[in-house]
């Protein structure tokens, strides 16, 4: 295998339509099925975008063999390249195999074929969140009222950077204070309370901004970007001295934290945060520190 050969794609983000140019024709037909049977369920754009991209690197490497005539072994034999030459990690490989599971047992209906293919075991790995001091320090610094507004309600709603730029000016009930967050992750509908702290805030920045369809909207009257959303959060983080690695979706994390310190069902959480299965929401009762920090460590009940 040539020394280019045995590096994974450089450019893994890309669209179904420019994946192609990476794939022989052999194999040209076989990923416009996948996007097809992808589109045909109904899955979203971005996962569409992601399971293109992953079973197009097994494409790339394979040139002129058919993927259809795959044999069990081989695509073992790839996976273990994927581990030990490309050091991908426990989520990277899941990805890669959703992928290809997905195009042999969907697009070729090989129900039983994945059934001596072994997964990594996946790194439990802990959301990482903000303490309420650091939120309202973060909330501080902010002087644009547009982008303090974008702050408190991803915080205080636990949204994720997607539903806030998304979110419309309809989709606000303040008589009821509630409001809709409308085809979420996995086409999913649901309410969230309006913080009340905020109303006096909103209605000044509606007065300010104007918006028209969209709560808040870039120049053109689109959908506020997600990157600009997160470069606000970014900067936030830097001006308000805070050196967390943490992203954007740490506000959403923090929120839910919060809610599970503050004795909250974690159903409702659940049910809040728009999680289909209650087992993700448990994750945040690991990061809950309300009684951990009560716990006396031994060493300073020693006499040194």
């Amino acid at each position: 295998m040539a020394e280019n050969e045995k590096k994974d794609l450089i450019k893994s983000d890309y669209y179904p339509k420019s994946a192609l140019q990476y794939v022989y024709p052999i194999n040209q037909l076989e990923l416009k099925q996948l996007i097809d049977e992808l589109r045909l369920r109904g899955y979203s754009r971005n996962t569409i975008k992601t399971y293109s991209g992953e079973f197009t690197q097994l494409l790339y490497l394979l040139k002129n063999y058919p993927v259809k005539s795959l044999p069990p072994e081989k695509l073992r034999s790839y996976l273990l390249y994927c581990v030990e030459v490309l050091k991908l990690s426990e989520n990277q490989i899941h990805s890669r195999l959703n992928a290809i599971k997905f195009y042999f047992e969907k697009v070729l209906k090989r129900e039983k074929f994945f059934a001596e293919i072994p997964r990594p075991k996946k790194r439990q790995i802990l959301p990482k969140a903000l303490s309420k001091e650091e939120v309202k320090k973060l909330f501080s610094v902010i002087r644009n009222p547009k982008h303090l507004l974008i702050m408190k309600l991803c915080y205080g709603m636990g949204l994720r950077v997607s539903e806030i730029v998304n979110l419309k000016i309809a989709d606000i009930d303040s008589s009821r204070m509630l409001v809709l967050i409308e085809s979420a992750k996995g086409k999913k509908d649901r309410y969230v309370p309006l913080p009340e702290s905020v109303l006096t805030e909103m209605r000044q920045y509606y007065l300010l901004y104007k918006p028209r369809i969209y709560l808040f909207e870039g120049q053109y009257g689109d959908a506020y970007s997600k990157r600009s959303v997160q470069a606000v959060f970014k900067t936030a983080m830097r001006k308000a001295n805070i050196h967390k690695a943490i992203g954007m979706h740490g506000l959403r994390h923090s929120y839910a934290t919060h809610l599970m310190e503050a004795g909250t069902d974690m159903a409702l959480i659940q049910k809040l945060l728009g999680h289909q299965n209650i087992k993700t929401t448990e994750i945040y009762a690991k990061i809950s520190f309300k009684e951990v920090v009560k716990v006396r460590s031994p060493l300073d009940s020693m006499e040194l």
